[in-house]
């Protein structure tokens, strides 16, 4: 999983990037003091992995990782290359999703480069510049289409297809309201859209807001309506704050987020809302020598959920034997859950499911 952190200048991403993968970007209160993109590889907390290491104790635990990409802020203009628009264009591109990062707090100390905030107005900014990068690459496609019409006659249901996803972009909605079949993916899937990308909206609010509740903040009831009509994932965060937990060991930072009345870091709620967005799960294997887990789409089989591992996993994949984690626990190993009956074989297409812990058999 890799993310990308975005928004306008100034609005909290270095400093919710510097939370997240406690490392330190550079913040500051001026415009594009990010250029080239921060870039922190994040383990993903996972409670399960620790309990399978008190069964196997291995010398090695290894969680799933995801990537988050802090990339240069964005101003109107940034499809025809003002600012650093072109450079952020390409940099969204590589993501798998984004955490739009919407300013939700007032402070005259802290510049905003329209001179007010509205966080409507600024996620319309960077939707449409997202929009105008896409109109650009589907007109391109659509005249390439029409010039191979006269040769194959397959192609015109594309060219229909891009020809209403344009005239919807034109209309300054984003490519991931318009409604596409599985055909239409598998279409598009050599145009990947700017504004197709799933988005998180991280609302970020002032210390305040954030311990007596961020739907008190009016900005922040705004950022909310707008995730819901797009069906987008929403948090809210208070960057500053993150960055202070962030630094902290596990005990105080217990004890903190407990006494701002939360049970999780900012940092599980973004990767909670990823794994949704993108919908992936996790899945274990556990040994003496390593306990790890590994990420992969909902509804991948088993085969392929090997192939995750190692490619000649998948290939001379035989079975997998396969417990739910938390059969696997209550029973407390897994020759006490063999002797039971309780650990499954299952083939090829068995659909992989969160918290199982799979043992691969296969033969090269």
């Amino acid at each position: 999983m890799k993310l990308g952190i975005v928004g306008l200048p100034n609005v909290g991403k270095s400093t919710l990037f510097n939370a997240l993968t406690a490392s330190k970007a550079e913040a500051a209160n001026y415009p594009f003091c990010t250029i080239n993109p921060n870039v922190g590889i994040v383990p993903v907390p996972d409670s399960r992995l620790g309990r399978l290491a008190e069964i196997y104790n291995p010398p090695k635990i290894t969680p799933a990782i995801f990537e988050i990409v802090d990339i240069a802020g964005l101003i109107k203009g940034a499809s025809k290359g003002e600012g650093l628009g072109n450079k952020f264009l390409a940099d969204i591109r590589e993501v798998d999703a984004i955490i739009h990062v919407v300013r939700c707090f007032d402070d005259e100390n802290i510049v905003h480069t329209d001179g007010s905030l509205d966080p409507a107005r600024d996620v319309e900014t960077i939707n449409l510049e997202l929009v105008f990068s896409d109109i650009e690459i589907l007109t391109r496609r659509l005249e390439k289409a029409k010039k191979a019409l006269k040769g194959d006659k397959s192609i015109q249901y594309e060219i229909t297809l891009i020809e209403s996803l344009l005239a919807h972009l034109e209309e300054g909605k984003t490519a991931r309201s318009f409604t596409l079949s599985d055909e239409d993916t598998a279409i598009l899937k050599t145009t990947p859209l700017l504004s197709n990308k799933p988005v998180i909206y991280a609302g970020n609010v002032s210390e305040a807001d954030f311990t007596s509740g961020a739907m008190n903040n009016p900005y922040y009831k705004v950022l909310t309506q707008i995730a819901e009509s797009e069906q987008s994932g929403i948090i809210p965060v208070c960057a500053a704050t993150e960055a202070e937990i962030a630094v902290m060991d596990e005990s105080d930072r217990e004890v903190f987020l407990s006494e701002l009345g939360f049970a999780e870091s900012g940092l599980i709620r973004v990767i909670k809302e990823g794994y949704e967005l993108l919908g992936l799960i996790s899945f274990l294997t556990a040994g003496e020598k390593e306990v790890r887990a590994w990420t992969i789409k909902n509804g991948l089989t088993a085969q392929k959920a090997a192939g995750k591992i190692h490619t000649d996993i998948e290939r001379g994949f035989i079975r997998a034997e396969t417990i739910a984690f938390d059969t696997l626990i209550e029973h407390g190993s897994m020759a006490a859950a063999k002797e039971k009956g309780l650990v499954r074989l299952e083939g090829k297409e068995y659909i992989v499911k969160d918290g199982d812990v799979i043992l691969f058999r296969f033969n090269v």
